[in-house]
């Protein structure tokens, strides 16, 4: 009996130490990755094995949300804690940033890493950046130690002259063609980079996602005995689709499902790094993405499952991602059904690392109550913008549907009705006065600065 209640005691002492300590965190962003796209999550044809066992180990949420439905201004939310509109990284002219533009996000802006630098952390970036490609905007210049990747989607400084002579027909729409069907990575001369060095143009796209992989496996072990923060932001599966030989066929969705298979090899491949070199239990991993899937790509562009639309819109698809969080030490398992957002991570790893927040105005909330304890979100709300327009507003159950003039035209309950199908504004107009006082709240609280996503 005393035998058992010491090994009890040292259980528990073993579980407090290692919630004590500052967890190594990682983050792992897909690019355009539907909701529909895991098979935890239904889809009948794509086998995520490594993101299954993530979810059944730890969490999967099923209302977690991006700040925005595109690249840009969604990975400036996450980095940030704020919405977009906050810190100029959005537009309604143009919606990311290009390789003509000038602008980026500000080196006044206060990130996650530099949230974990003042915790003492080692910080490195690999992958897709996209929040500007001038030196002054680069990832060495928002808190990160090192960065190993490309400075925009993989679709930009596309060689017009080797597409036209593949594509033929001009009259395709841009996004029709035989380049998109049996993509070449000379087709597109996005630069490869490594700090603020290029080291090539038109890198082999079929190689990235397995070079992420291994730049931040090799990150992993150099910092294992210090505390870090790894920011995995993958190509993949944003159009061209590319895959590595090995992956190449493996899936029965085609193109597509090898690409998301090789993105769950990935997930795979950290997870066993981790605990190769002991650090599964000081380490906690979150795997969701940008914004929901490029659906006019059609089996190109993944599904939404149950949600409405997909990239580029603020219904359901657009900005409700697939989420998973795993760490054993820190995150207790189960289904998540209440409000997360990527702009959380900053409260929230600011609470787990000792970090400090931003002394500007932001839209974080503390989820570390969830994670370890599946205590309720504070979260209760999510503001849907498109662009520098706020289009919709979620508080609790409901989401209400804004037209230019700021009237409400549609309200859903999302918990009986995730895809958006059945407009009950008529018999629920109590609900809407309090989703209309809110939105108004929120409009007056906001104050906007200029766009860099227009200048040129």
């Amino acid at each position: 009996m005393k035998n058992t209640v010491l090994i009890l005691f040292l259980f528990f002492a073993m579980c407090a130490k290692a919630n004590s300590e500052k967890p190594n965190v990682i983050i792992i962003f897909a690019d355009d990755m539907g909701y529909g796209d895991m098979s935890c999550n239904g889809n009948p044809s794509i086998k995520t094995p490594h993101l299954d066992r993530m979810a059944y180990e730890g969490q999967k949420w099923t209302n977690f949300y991006v700040a925005a439905p595109v690249c840009t201004p969604s990975r400036a939310g996450l980095l940030t804690g704020r919405l977009p509109i906050r810190n100029g990284m959005c537009s309604n002219k143009r919606r990311v940033l290009f390789p003509d533009s000038k602008g980026g996000l500000l080196q006044s802006e206060y990130t996650l890493a530099d949230m974990f630098k003042s915790a003492g952390y080692e910080t490195g970036m690999v992958g897709k950046w996209h929040l500007g490609h001038h030196a002054e905007f680069l990832p060495m210049k928002h808190g990160f130690d090192s960065w190993y990747g490309i400075p925009y989607s993989n679709d930009m400084d596309a060689n017009k002259e080797l597409i036209n002579k593949v594509k033929k027909d001009k009259s395709l729409p841009w996004h029709r063609g035989k380049h998109w069907e049996e993509p070449k990575s000379e087709y597109w001369e996005v630069p490869l980079m490594q700090g603020e060095t290029i080291l090539k143009r038109a890198p082999d796209q079929e190689l990235l996602t397995k070079t992420y992989t291994e730049k931040s496996q090799q990150f992993i072990r150099v910092n294992k005995n210090k505390p870090f923060f790894l920011y995995l932001a993958h190509s993949m599966p944003h159009v061209p689709l590319f895959r590595s030989n090995k992956f190449k066929g493996v899936s029965t969705m085609g193109l597509y499902g090898d690409v998301i298979e090789e993105l769950d090899w990935s997930v795979g491949q950290i997870i066993k790094t981790l605990k190769e070199e002991g650090l599964e239990k000081k380490t906690i991993v979150v795997f969701t993405s940008d914004n929901g899937p490029w659906l006019s790509f059609k089996t190109q562009g993944g599904i939404a499952g149950p949600l409405r639309d997909g990239k580029g819109s603020t219904w359901e698809g657009g900005m409700r991602e697939p989420t998973v969080i795993w760490g054993p030490s820190y995150v207790k398992p189960g289904i998540i059904h209440d409000l997360g957002s990527t702009l959380d991570m900053m409260a929230t790893f600011s609470k787990l690392s000792g970090g400090a927040m931003p002394e500007v105005k932001h839209d974080s909330y503390d989820l570390s109550g969830v994670l370890q304890y599946k205590k309720a979100s504070p979260r209760k709300e999510m503001f849907y913008y498109h662009g520098e327009k706020l289009q919709a507003v979620r508080y609790g159950q409901y989401k209400a549907i804004f037209n230019q003039k700021g009237e409400a035209t549609d309200l859903y309950d999302l918990n009986i009705d995730p895809g958006e199908k059945y407009n009950v504004i008529e018999s629920k107009k109590d609900v809407l006065v309090g989703i209309q006082a809110l939105r108004e709240t929120h409009l007056n609280d906001v104050e906007k600065v200029e766009s860099q996503l227009i200048l040129r």
